[in-house]
């Protein structure tokens, strides 16, 4: 290391402020103040030569953090950016949605605040791209071979990248249309800027990648005629089968999932439209789920200028600092509170809705809720503790039960595993020759890094199944988890 003693002589933890609350709910930029790049660099000297850096099994990109963090402290931005790239196609996503699981395996945070790892890394790509230094990389020859990837999430555009640059003519199919999957409308503008996805999107297609929108395969295209036409299929459309709430008053009006409820709020910042037709604007909100999810609802309701923003969660209020029954270098479940929860609204947890409740118009009005205790039995609800608060607008931010079922994967005939998700080998393969799975279709609902690194060495193996070789980096069996 540039510095053995960085993390003894500089211990404090320093990460960008953010911009005041009530100057950002007045806009959709991201929330994120500038941050002093000659701070990046101390914090990157934070970076002990620990001998064993963790970090890369709590990354599951592999990403050569200790690497990138002694090129920051040494200046050496320009080498950080490759050594970033050569595990990680988008830090730029990664860097500003990931929960970063490498943190939480730090060394260093064994006993003092682990290394900013997350921000130095955003850091790096968003200086790489301010000096120009990201540039196309298209093939230098030609396979002649052609795949398709069905979805434009994290996963299926790793998959294409990685694809492209070994030399496959490949297009990506996405039923939306704009390219970018959950990250386009799933995530707020005010946590991911959608201008880094067009700078990625203008990178891919210079380097030979054909994007088609606006085509649902499985309607549009079917599976037969996508088995003609394309020597290899990738699957990574996610996991988009939403998680319901059975409760009584389900139907009313204003009642959504939260996928309904978050697309329109993002095009109307892509200018589709003046205002969303779902808004909470003047409207008691209700965000049901305490994900990260729930917190892009709250977010995005502050910022329509919701009258009262409530998220409830079933489960009970995590603890501040790691259990004991969750040690170091494991991800443990803590509370946190988000840009979003800043911004304000209350938090209830250890609650359950009972029923909602509406007017004269079938319009929710509000929500019974009980609080809730865990046996070992479920989720009891404690007695005497019944009551109604206001909802004008209720948001499902529950999770997803798997990818949809109907339309492409029952053509194809795939074969599922328990959970509903599609069944794959160590190399990717699903049990129909030539199709491959990657990201939460076939693992189900999970992290960014886990798609992006899923999207990777998938196309390394379709990359094997072409030619019967590949330079492109190993797979990792979809089995295999890091210590998260």
């Amino acid at each position: 290391m540039g510095d053995p003693k960085g993390f003894l002589k500089i211990t404090d933890r320093e990460l960008p402020q953010h911009r005041p609350v009530d100057v950002r709910i007045q806009d959709w930029y991201e929330v994120q103040e500038d941050f002093a790049r000659s701070t990046v660099t101390k914090q990157a000297s934070r970076c002990m030569d620990c001998g064993i850096p963790f970090c890369h099994n709590g990354c599951p990109l592999g990403n050569l953090i200790p690497e990138w963090n002694h090129l920051v402290h040494t200046h050496d931005w320009a080498e950080a950016i490759e050594r970033l790239h050569a595990t990680n196609n988008f830090p730029e996503f990664t860097g500003r949605l990931c929960p970063a699981p490498c943190e939480s395996a730090c060394v260093l945070g064994i006993n003092q605040p682990a290394v900013t790892i997350k921000n130095v890394e955003v850091s790096i790509i968003d200086r790489a791209w301010e000096e120009g230094w990201v540039k196309p990389l298209p093939p230098t020859t030609r396979t002649g071979r052609t795949v398709a990837v069905i979805g434009s999430g994290p996963a299926g555009l790793a998959a294409a990248q990685q694809l492209t640059r070994a030399g496959h003519d490949v297009t990506v199919f996405e039923r939306a249309d704009r390219i970018g999957g959950l990250l386009r409308y799933g995530i707020p503008e005010f946590k991911m800027e959608k201008r880094h996805i067009e700078r990625r999107l203008a990178q891919m297609s210079a380097e030979g990648t054909t994007f088609r929108t606006g085509v649902d395969v499985g309607t549009d295209i079917t599976a037969e005629e996508l088995e003609a036409q394309y020597d290899a299929t990738v699957l990574t459309g996610g996991a988009t089968a939403w998680r319901d709430l059975p409760a009584q008053g389900r139907e009313l009006n204003g009642i959504h999932q939260a996928m309904e409820y978050l697309p329109l709020a993002n095009k109307v910042q892509e200018g589709d439209l003046d205002t969303p037709p779902i808004t909470a604007q003047d409207k008691h909100v209700i965000v049901i789920g305490g994900g990260d999810t729930g917190a892009d609802c709250v977010g995005t309701a502050h910022r329509q200028g919701a009258a009262s923003v409530t998220q409830l969660e079933i489960m009970p209020k995590p603890p501040t600092e790691r259990p004991d029954h969750q040690p170091w270098p494991t991800m443990p479940n803590l509370y946190k509170v988000t840009s979003a929860h800043e911004e304000g609204g209350r938090r209830l947890y250890s609650v359950n809705t009972v029923a909602f409740l509406g007017d004269d118009q079938d319009n929710v009005r509000a929500l019974q809720l009980v609080e809730v205790q865990r046996t070992d039995k479920g989720f009891e609800p404690v007695e005497g503790t019944e009551r109604e608060i206001p909802a004008d607008l209720v948001t499902l931010a529950m999770g997803f039960v798997g990818p949809q079922k109907e339309g492409l994967l029952e053509q194809l005939g795939v074969e599922l595993d328990g959970r509903g998700n599609v069944v794959r080998d160590n190399d990717y393969r699903t049990t129909v020759d030539g199709v491959f799975c990657a990201g939460d279709m076939g693992r189900g609902q999970s992290l960014i890094v886990w798609a992006i690194a899923e999207g990777r060495s998938a196309a390394a193996a379709v990359d094997r199944h072409l030619t019967d070789r590949t330079h492109l980096p190993v797979a990792i069996p979809p089995t295999e988890r890091p210590l998260v």
